[in-house]
């Protein structure tokens, strides 16, 4: 039996499926598209994705170009930026949409990308494989909540790290922009922004001493084509398994204060367009957010009052799990402050700080198949008060998150199957009003090579979200999400590109309704023809 081993499949299945495309047809319109090939060809779609467009208010806009670059080494874009001043001040901007369009052509691996303003993380990316004769595709995302970044010059820095020679010739030629939407009418500005966005450099941080709310938000990915790019599937040293973590795979992510634990997260597991040994599941429909990763947001309120002492203090994001001396995450962090107008200093107290147990247990079992069972979980509850000028506001984070997974392989890694659930429920309560948020994070899938070497990758991705915002026991808002891949996709290993004869299937269904209303959207495509593409709001 061929060994299976995800991580060293990887390159040679992505390279050599990535060389099959060549053209991609234009949008499927309405609800059905044309009927697909038996099985792909060298002509499927560009990539696109079931999530909706960023809303904006339909008043007059101004463009800025943020970077023009093609990426063909580890080389940073560099250059400057300047706000419209056809749009006027940041005081008159509804929405500011950032949106990448990108394109490549070639043979390529999946790379992973940022862009920074002023050392403010605005994105955090990864990008599809292309085909011989290119493909291109976009990205869209709101970041209004940098309004302070965005109201004065910056430089600017992007990078997605390539490698080109006469293997892979891909070279990755990307343009940014920022769309500015004024205020105008009825239209207001932007509301609730923070006053003030600092990148944490030299886990360092001063803040303003008339402070009133602290957020961090942190781009957390495993990532760099290791084994912590596939944390989810690592095992203890002592079973018989590729890719180790002496603790095996549960991770969290967490936030320090001057060394005291002050937030606690599920890292959510991405899975790049190259991801489970198989990119035809990914060639249209990318996983979930792996075209925008999304941070992790904690509110650090109640620790505002020992930061506005005026001094630096240390901010420090880890993340537990990892082996000693083992890289392979990346964790840049904003950090997002809102001051008090009518203050020169707000004062208070941490008045509460309960740290949990953390449970993490890995229990193998030898057989046919080998079987690693893991649970894992924490809690943490903080609380403090603020005096300012409104009034003594009191602030109480309450988390749990938890990890319960089963992997199981075959010998040589065939068949190599996981089934994994991740929860990560918060509520933040401020005053009288609280609000409650359960993430929960799926994978179900499975990889194997059956006697004739052909190789089949199954996998289901989940992303959901319940939202209720409550005061005094009356709920003021709701919004759920539920955003589900699901991809069948097999061919021929070790044969000319003619003779793989590969098919597949993936479908992607994003919902998100609640009281500001519902947007429904399912893509399906079949051998990289978009067959369907269903709005039901």
């Amino acid at each position: 039996m061929r060994s299976l081993k995800i991580t060293s499949v990887l390159g040679g299945l992505v390279l050599a499926a990535g060389a099959l495309l060549t053209a991609h047809p234009a949008a499927a319109e309405g609800r059905t598209g044309p009927t697909p090939p038996a099985e792909f060809t060298t002509d499927w779609h560009d990539p696109v994705t079931a999530a909706p467009p960023v809303a904006t208010p339909g008043t007059r806009t101004c463009e800025v170009t943020l970077a023009a670059a093609r990426f063909r080494d580890f080389t940073p874009y560099r250059g400057s930026y300047t706000p419209p001043k056809e749009c006027g001040t940041d005081a008159r901007w509804n929405k500011v949409v950032l949106r990448l369009d990108g394109q490549v052509e070639g043979r390529q691996y999946d790379r992973l990308g940022h862009l920074t303003l002023g050392g403010v993380e605005l994105l955090r990316t990864s990008t599809p494989e292309p085909s011989p004769d290119g493909i291109t595709w976009s990205v869209e995302k709101d970041v209004t909540r940098y309004r302070d970044t965005l109201s004065r010059p910056q430089p600017v820095e992007m990078l997605i790290g390539n490698v080109v020679n006469e293997t892979y010739t891909g070279v990755i030629d990307v343009r940014v922009t920022l769309t500015f939407h004024t205020a105008e009418g009825r239209v207001k500005p932007a509301a609730g922004t923070p006053d003030r966005v600092v990148p944490l450099t030299g886990a360092t941080l001063t803040t303003p001493r008339n402070t009133e709310r602290v957020l961090a938000e942190v781009y957390a990915t495993g990532s760099g084509g290791g084994c912590e790019e596939f944390w989810y599937l690592t095992v203890p040293d002592a079973a018989p398994y590729s890719c180790k973590a002496t603790d095996g795979p549960h991770r969290e992510v967490r936030i320090s204060v001057d060394g005291k634990l002050a937030g606690i997260a599920a890292p959510f597991p991405h899975v790049w367009t190259g991801g489970w040994s198989n990119p035809f599941l990914w060639y249209v429909t990318p996983a979930p957010r792996a075209f925008d990763v999304q941070p992790i947001v904690y509110d650090l309120t109640p620790f505002a009052a020992l930061l506005n002492d005026g001094a630096a203090h240390r901010v420090e994001v880890s993340v537990a799990g990892v082996p000693a001396g083992q890289s392979g995450w990346s964790v840049p962090t904003n950090v997002l402050l809102w001051q008090d107008e009518g203050s020169e200093v707000v004062t208070g107290a941490l008045d509460r700080h309960e740290s949990g147990t953390p449970r993490n247990s890995a229990v193998y079992t030898a057989g046919s198949p080998d079987v690693l069972e893991t649970t894992g979980g924490d809690t943490l509850t903080v609380a403090g008060h603020l005096n300012t000028s409104h009034g003594r506001v009191a602030t109480t984070v309450t988390r749990t998150v938890d990890h319960r997974s089963t992997h199981r392989w075959g010998a040589d890694e065939n068949p190599d199957a996981l089934t994994a659930r991740w929860t990560d429920d918060e509520t933040v309560t401020v005053g009288r009003t609280a609000t409650h948020t359960r993430r929960t994070y799926t994978m179900d899938g499975e990889i194997s090579v059956d006697g004739a070497n052909r190789l089949r990758t199954v996998l289901t991705v989940g992303d959901r979200a319940a939202v209720d915002v409550v005061r005094g026991g009356r709920r003021l808002s709701w919004s759920r999400l539920d955003d589900t891949y699901t991809g069948d996709a097999s061919f021929n290993l070790g044969v000319p590109r003619d003779q793989r004869h590969a098919v597949g299937t993936s479908t992607e269904h994003y919902r998100l309704y609640g009281s500001d209303g519902c947007y429904d959207r399912s893509l399906t495509s079949v051998q990289g023809t978009v067959t369907e593409d269903l709005r039901r709001c």
